[in-house]
């Protein structure tokens, strides 16, 4: 007869795991009233309030304590059950929603800890419930690999004021070389309602295109192939990018709307559309959109690009309009249907973990392989 499985062998619960995550992040949030100018970003702190913060804050403590007390009365993923009230305690005992936040003195440089917290617990809030109602296939939340691509969702939101300070040098740098004034002044003075899908179509060009480079010249496919690397496309597997591409799509990609001299606004509206559909592009999300998949990229039109099928190897390179790739020639999508392998046709190209992915691109190929993930 089998022996009972142990309580901390048991599978993680949602109600452990709800717990855990807010636990987690109610932590981050006391730090960053701890030490705000060096662990939140200036650039993204003037967009909520104090009230604001703390209110949710103190939601996250109360909903981890009682979550977790929870599991651990019924005997469910106790390990991670206390690792939720662990971190809630620590920060109440830390000062919880209470730390008196002094006014903020200037610092040379940030970490965008704040923006982390945030952004991962509104984007895990609508996709995570989404994803399991409306899946494409079906994966557990917790599939293979995912505290690497979490390791860059971290990464990447963390780092926001060094990236946003690179690719301003480089795109500043660059914008005196190309932009002509009598153009630029031209598109300026145009409507918003005229510039923003202007704006999305010269900026999805130009990114289809930086894109296709990716993929045909080998040097830039070194650092491409990190992202193409994942084989579980969610909404947490877009965050899976080198550095290196992060600095030069970001900078390529935003160098035409300034050269051409997009509003300030509309430039900020396409930062934060492109912000939601890379997300939206890479969701496990089932949804049958009809004819609305050949006129947005939606999620079928961006999972059939990471298809380990040579067919769709050199395919769907936009991320906002499939007609950019009609325009290009590499618009494929089926009637119907979802790929059945995601990932690299050679996984080995690419070394498991975050660290060794972000050295393989500078390796000769023997030396990018082996080791744990």
């Amino acid at each position: 007869m089998a022996e009972p499985k142990a309580p901390d062998a048991e599978p993680l619960t949602w109600t452990a795991g709800i717990a855990c995550f807010l636990g987690v992040l109610s932590l981050v949030g006391v730090l960053c009233f701890h030490f705000p100018e060096w662990l939140t970003s200036r650039e993204f702190r003037a967009h909520y309030t104090e009230g604001f913060a703390r209110g949710l804050l103190l939601a996250g403590l109360v909903a981890a304590f009682v979550l977790g007390t929870r599991s651990l009365l019924i005997g469910r993923a106790r390990r991670v059950a206390l690792v939720a009230v662990g971190s809630a305690t620590l920060a109440l005992l830390l000062g919880g929603a209470t730390v008196p936040l002094d006014p903020i003195a200037p610092t040379p440089f940030s970490f965008g800890l704040d923006w982390f917290a945030i952004s991962l617990f509104a984007t895990a809030l609508v996709f995570v419930p989404v994803e399991r109602a409306l899946s494409a296939r079906p994966q557990p939340v917790l599939r293979p690999e995912w505290r690497t691509d979490l390791g860059y969702f971290f990464i990447g939101h963390v780092l926001i004021q060094a990236v946003l300070i690179s690719v301003t040098a480089i795109t500043g740098l660059a914008l005196a070389w190309v932009a002509w004034e009598p153009l630029a002044r031209a598109v300026g003075g145009l409507p918003w309602w005229l510039q923003f899908p202007l704006a999305v179509l010269v900026a999805d060009l130009a990114q289809a295109l930086l894109h296709r480079a990716y993929h045909r010249v080998p040097w830039l496919w070194r650092f491409h192939a990190v992202h193409h690397s994942s084989r579980h496309v969610d909404w947490l597997a877009g965050s899976r990018m080198h550095l290196v591409e992060v600095l030069l799509t970001r900078s390529l990609v935003l160098l035409p709307l300034l050269a051409l001299g997009f509003a300030p606004g509309v430039v900020n509206a396409y930062v934060v559309l492109v912000g939601v559909q890379a997300v939206l592009a890479h969701a496990n999300l089932g949804v049958d959109f009809g004819w609305l998949e050949r006129v947005v990229v939606l999620p079928r039109y961006h999972h059939w690009h990471h298809a380990r099928d040579p067919a769709y190897a050199d395919a769907n390179y936009a991320i906002h309009l499939p007609l950019v790739d009609r325009l290009l020639g590499t618009y494929r999508l089926p009637a119907s249907g979802w790929p059945a392998e995601y990932g690299l046709h050679d996984p080995s190209e690419v070394p498991p973990g975050i660290l060794r992915q972000h050295l393989a691109p500078f390796l000769p190929r023997r030396a990018r392989h082996g080791g744990s993930a």
